[in-house]
């Protein structure tokens, strides 16, 4: 569920055809928003300026570079209530280059929910090569969303996501956690919870696309921006073009229980990383076989039961051990494996009561879940999934549902199980969105991944019988365009970027 950018650390021409339209007298504006409650919104126009925010604003900087502007979006709080309470949504962009061939604006989302996408237009349109200099690629920071207007609960954690402890009392402690940041979030931002959602996001994105003058736009999404893209083809069926998801979700498996069916695939990616740390034991220490690391992990994870280790300034208890691991597990590759492995590392020398210092991915993992420096990306990603979709409001569900996942991993299980804030959540404004039958889409997917699992991508393919996947094989990782480096999968999406046809049939990737 990270943000995908930082993670590397996310058919027919024309598919969804509009009718040629008479051509007409333009409307006045009394008329327009006679007709269009919006109108105010969809004709606004965007006032574009520089990105840079400040002289240590990196993400400006690297947007300035690569000649992208950025604008405000003002959108309505409530769209029931078009004359109320608005308000922005930051968007930046990197405009079409080769204007003869330009195909439209191409929306990113790289996932989360919360995350920033801002960011994201120059290693994309990198990754999108020729083929990118046909597209005005458009980067959007959601609604409360970093550089848009932003919502804050105060929390002493970057995320809701924790384990549940090894008994009932540790179970009790993960409740009153969930409970307290609910309350927390009632607190300070209630007004504007109830509108904290994926509908109300992709009513956001139609605006920008009136907003930057298209009748359609093309996108790509990323984990959650999966999801997401496919609410707005429902929710505006015929504005879209080319739609590329990457990692993901089936729909009836969203909702603030979303970890749920990872347990499975994040054990095959532990056992994968497992047998990369043994073969490299000499640089490691953590044993020379793959089940010699495993235990490794076990014997820590039964340490942090029994007392926090002290990891610096740092203390990691059964809580946050298994959390730590798994966010260690979404990348396939060596960097990402030997930031998880320096640190087990470091937790087996601070179980075995040696002093430890953390390794900078291990401090920054534990700074995220224990301090408030990231609050608002917990925040948001939390009102999102709580605004969607209801969670089971009775803590015994989980504790229920905790024991029975124990038995099948002890580390994975309880947390892809445990108790959240949405527990403690009103009821979703909305009734969650019923995705359309069927889409012209290519869907990306490894077959590995610990995220958003394969088998979501199988269940949107069978569903979209007009779409096509793009299976990397082989891989435990999340997101693959742009990001794993695979060539074949790559090269898939462009063709469907520049041609505007999807492939005959899928087609398979060998990592």
């Amino acid at each position: 569920m990270s943000r995908i950018a930082s993670a590397a650390a996310l058919a027919l021409v024309g598919a969804l055809t509009l009718a040629a339209s008479p051509a007409v007298a333009e409307p006045t504006a009394t008329a327009r928003t006679a007709t269009d409650p919006l109108a105010l919104y969809h004709h606004q126009n965007p006032t574009w300026k520089s990105c840079l925010l400040g002289p240590d604003d990196a993400t400006g900087k690297e947007l300035e570079q690569a000649g992208a502007q950025c604008a405000d979006v003002t959108v309505p709080l409530n769209y029931d209530d078009p004359g109320g309470r608005t308000i922005t949504v930051a968007i930046s962009r990197i405009r079409a280059t080769d204007t003869d061939h330009r195909v439209g604006a191409l929306l990113l989302n790289g996932g989360g929910p919360g995350g920033q996408t801002i960011g994201d237009p120059p290693w994309i349109r990198a990754s999108m090569k020729q083929v990118g200099a046909r597209y005005d690629v458009v980067g959007v920071d959601p609604r409360f969303v970093g550089r848009s207007t932003p919502l804050d609960c105060h929390w002493p954690s970057g995320s809701f996501i924790r384990g549940p402890g090894a008994d009932r009392a540790g179970f009790d402690r993960a409740t009153a956690l969930a409970k307290d940041l609910a309350d927390r979030c009632r607190t300070y931002e209630a007004d504007v919870l109830p509108y904290v959602t994926s509908r109300n996001t992709a009513r956001d994105m139609d605006v920008i696309r009136a907003a930057l003058g298209e009748r359609r736009i093309s996108y790509l999404g990323y984990s959650y921006g999966s999801y997401l893209g496919q609410v707005y083809a429902t929710m505006f069926p015929g504005r879209t073009d080319r739609v590329v998801l990457d990692g993901v979700i089936a729909p009836d498996n969203y909702s603030p229980r979303l970890l749920r069916s990872t347990a499975p695939a994040n054990r095959h990616a532990l056992e994968g990383w497992a047998s990369w740390a043994a073969a490299r034991h000499t640089t490691y220490g953590l044993g020379a076989t793959r089940r010699a690391v495993l235990a490794a992990v076990d014997r820590i994870q039964a340490a942090s039961d029994g007392a926090p280790l002290p990891v610096g300034d740092y203390r990691v208890d059964g809580h946050l051990l298994p959390v730590v691991v798994l966010n260690g597990l979404s990348q396939d590759n060596d960097a990402a494996y030997a930031d998880l492995a320096q640190a087990v590392r470091d937790l087996r020398r601070a179980a075995d009561g040696k002093p430890v210092t953390p390794s900078p991915w291990l401090a920054d993992a534990l700074d995220f879940l224990t301090t408030g420096s990231n609050s608002s990306y917990g925040s948001v990603q939390t009102a999102i999934l709580c605004g969607d979709v209801a969670a089971p409001r009775d803590p015994e569900t989980y504790w229920r549902d905790i024991q029975r996942a124990r038995v099948r991993d002890p580390l994975f299980g309880p947390v892809a199980n445990s108790v959240g804030p949405c527990a403690f959540w009103d009821a979703p404004r909305e009734h969650p969105t019923t995705i359309r039958r069927d889409l012209p889409a290519l869907l990306v997917n490894a077959s590995g991944d610990p995220r958003t699992t394969y088998e979501g991508a199988r269940t949107v393919r069978r569903m979209w019988s007009s779409s096509r996947l793009v299976t990397l094989r082989g891989a435990d990782q999340h997101a693959v365009y742009g990001v794993f480096g695979s060539t074949c999968a790559d090269t898939a999406v462009n063709t469907y970027f520049a041609t505007g046809h999807l492939p005959p049939r899928d087609v398979t990737c060998e990592r």
